[in-house]
This record gives structure tokens, C-alpha cells and sequence, in this order.
């Protein structure tokens, strides 16, 4: 966040007394995450810091490139720290989010979709134009490669695209290689835009980890190297991409793509999960989980009520914790008398501001105690935030320190 950024009061979270502070003036005064008001959302510096260390070291390791997906996040400081580790661009996944990050000094950005709103065709190229950088997009039909030309008639511009390939029954994409083929073709011909590599997403293929699962994803990315391998005479004589990785198969994904053995090409992971990892999906999928990634995350809520034995509700529900897949984990909480273990406890269901909390029969909460809670899934975590502390603890909330703010956009 902007050190001279203006707190005010509908920053979720902060303490009544940070507005208008500005953010150094907030941070010089070593809030405690005590101060914060919950319901909150906090990030563990250390944390962030080792998982972004991890996938950059990762991706060089099996000679690809990492492009992060930056949706997950929406978060301009935190792509800077994924960048300055080695990302050679943001990944995003709609024009307006492009305008974000091409806005936040991102030069080089892959947009994971299709262009089909000529005003956000004609902006990508006057802004390419005036500020330079790469923009990639996709493409999936011939429909929208003349939506690009129709938008850009007239103009002396040329966008790049990666003809995408998708799966019957499954998302985007183009069914068949023989169709995709077909595409890159018509691609190829076209006077604004250049054949610049193929892209896909595994994760719309494939769901959770075991033999299946993990069959089907590597079988997408094989098909989608094979692709990159007939396409490439289409092209001219710049560089190539074939891209794909979410952050359940990034193994997969890395494995098929060292097996192409193709200097020629680069390789590029688009991971942005892995930035904050999570205690419920992305837990039960990551292969590294507990070998290299740990949640960076928490979710901190206070009990408003406890109406009956072995039921607690905190204030924080479904505006304000992720749960789509799967619900907050209670994992302890704090009070005056020390830390109390949550084990066995559970989020029965959440309503828009509350949270039911069964407990194991030997605990008992106070009102006005404060639970921690792992969550899942980072693309509907950050959403619900517009400032968002960083901590240098997250599992002794009441001492630990907030040491940055991070701002979102969204």
C-alpha cells in the first residue's frame, strides 16, 4: 500500500484510531493485531515470503517462467514481491484487470482470456503503443480473431495471442488439436494479430489429485505441447509460448514440459494460489503441501453468542470468509486466560455475517473471545478485503506486531 494512503473508516478491520492516519503514520505506531477489530483477515510476513521464494525456485529449477496469476490476489504489492523473485509477468483474467496491472507498472501481462469487447481492443492497443511491454491473450474461435480485426480496422497495431485449447465438457478452448491447428492457421493470416504460442488450464480437466485425475491433466498438457509442435511453423521467427499450470498440478505440468526438451519454447507456469496456499482445497491437492508451501492466511472472528452447549457464532460469515470450497477450520482461539486448541471443532454453516462453531464437548468460549481460522480457497479470500494487515506472527495474535498494509483492487 502507498505509505501516504489515507486510512478511513470503511477499511474493514483497522482500529477506529487509524482514521486518518496515513499507512506509515498507522504502521510507525506497532498496531498490534490485538488492536485490529474482527471480523479480519491477516497475512503471515514470513509466510508469503518463503512460498514466493519457493515456486520462483521451483520454475527455475525445472527451466520454465512464471507468470502468477494475479486474480487471486487483485493486489498490486503483493505481484511486485512475485515479480522481484523472478516472475517474468502477471497473468490476469479480464481486460479491466489488465488495465490494473498494466496501470501498476506490470510491462509484460498474459490475459488468460479472449478479447471480445472492442473498447478493450482498442485500448490495449493505444496503451501498447504509448507504454510498450507485452500483452498475451487467448483465442478460441474465429469469431473472436474478427472481433480483433473489426475493432482494429483501419489502425496499424498488432496484438499477440496464444490459440487456446480446452476439452469437450470442459471450460474454454479450442476441442480438437485439429481444430485448434486450423485456428493458429487463421491466426496466422490475420493482418493484427501474431501467432504467439498456445495456452491452456489442466484444472478445468481434471479435479483433486489420485491416479485419474492426475492421468487426465498430464494427458491435456501433453496434448498442449504437441500443439505448441505443430503450430510452431505457423509462426514467425520471434519467441513461443506454451503455457499452463494452476496450483494443483504445477508438478504435472513441469513434469510433461521438462519432457519436451525444447530450448526453443518457453515454458510458462501461471500458479497464483501458491502466493498464500490455504488450509482446506489447495491443502489436499498441492504436492507441496508440507514439503515447501504453508498457509499464509488467517481468519480472525470474535464470539458474539454462545446460545447453547457446545455451539458458539462469531462475528465474521460469508462477506467475509472464503467458502466455496469448503468452510473455515476453527484451529484455536485467544482469550485473557491464554490459547485454547480447537481440535475437533468445526464451522457448521455461515450466514452473511455469522459463523456456527461447534465445539468438542470439553470446550468452552467466552463471549468475546477470538477464534483463528484456517481458510480455503485464495480466489474468494481476497476479494471480501480492501486493506489487509500483514503480521509477523499469526499464531500468537495477541503480541504479534502488524508490519504492512496490503490494499486491494477489485
Amino acid at each position: 500500500m502507498s505509505a501516504g494512503r489515507i486510512l478511513t473508516s470503511s477499511d474493514k478491520s483497522l482500529p477506529a484510531w487509524a482514521a486518518g492516519l496515513t499507512a506509515s503514520e498507522f504502521l510507525a505506531r506497532s498496531p498490534r493485531v490485538a488492536d485490529l477489530w474482527t471480523p479480519a483477515l491477516v497475512l503471515e510476513e514470513a509466510a508469503l515470503d518463503a512460498n514466493i521464494a519457493f515456486l520462483a525456485d521451483f520454475a527455475v529449477s525445472r527451466g520454465l517462467e512464471l507468470m502468477p496469476h494475479g486474480k487471486t490476489t487483485m493486489a498490486p504489492v503483493l505481484w511486485r514481491r512475485q515479480l522481484d523473485a523472478g516472475a517474468t509477468g502477471i497473468t490476469v483474467a479480464t481486460p479491466w484487470q489488465l488495465r490494473v496491472a498494466r496501470d501498476a507498472g506490470v510491462t509484460d501481462v498474459m490475459l488468460a482470456n479472449q478479447l471480445s469487447d472492442p473498447h478493450a481492443i482498442v485500448w490495449l492497443a493505444d496503451d501498447l503503443s504509448a507504454r510498450g511491454g507485452r500483452v498475451w491473450s487467448w483465442v478460441d474461435s474465429p469469431e473472436a480473431v474478427e472481433a480483433v480485426e473489426e475493432a482494429l480496422r483501419g489502425r496499424d497495431a498488432q496484438l499477440e495471442v496464444l490459440v487456446e485449447l480446452g476439452r469437450d465438457g470442459g471450460r474454454t478452448g479450442v476441442r480438437t488439436l485439429d481444430d485448434a491447428v486450423r485456428l493458429a492457421e487463421r491466426v496466422a493470416a490475420s493482418p493484427v494479430l501474431r501467432l504467439a504460442g498456445v495456452a491452456g488450464y489442466e484444472g478445468a480437466v481434471a479435479k483433486g489429485r489420485g491416479e485419474a485425475p492426475d492421468a487426465a491433466a498430464r494427458a491435456f498438457v501433453a496434448d498442449l505441447v504437441e500443439l505448441g509442435r505443430r503450430i510452431r511453423p505457423l509462426g514467425d521467427d520471434g519467441d513461443a509460448i506454451v503455457t499452463a499450470g494452476g496450483s494443483a498440478y504445477p508438478d504435472v505440468v513441469a513434469d510433461v514440459f521438462a519432457a519436451a526438451d525444447d530450448p526453443e519454447t518457453r515454458f510458462v507456469l501461471r500458479s497464483g494460489a501458491y502466493l498464500v496456499h490455504d488450509e482446506g482445497y489447495y491443502r489436499s491437492v498441492s504436492p507441496f503441501e508440507g514439503a515447501g508451501l504453508r498457509p499464509a492466511a488467517r481468519g480472525l472472528a470474535r464470539v458474539v453468542s454462545a446460545p447453547e452447549p457446545g455451539l458458539v457464532l462469531v462475528d465474521a460469515g460469508k462477506r467475509d470468509f472464503p467458502y466455496d470450497e469448503g468452510m473455515p477450520v476453527p484451529l484455536f482461539a485467544l482469550s485473557t486466560a491464554g490459547r485454547t486448541d480447537l481440535a475437533g471443532a468445526r464451522t457448521r454453516k455461515l450466514n452473511d455475517q455469522h459463523a456456527f462453531v461447534e465445539l468438542a464437548a470439553d470446550t468452552a468460549l467466552r463471549i468475546g473471545d477470538i477464534i483463528v481460522f484456517g481458510l480455503s480457497h485464495p480466489c474468494t479470500m481476497f476479494d471480501k478485503w480492501r486493506v489487509i494487515p500483514v503480521v509477523d506472527s499469526i499464531d500468537d495474535v495477541d503480541s504479534a506486531i502488524v508490519t504492512d498494509l496490503v490494499e486491494t483492487i477489485f
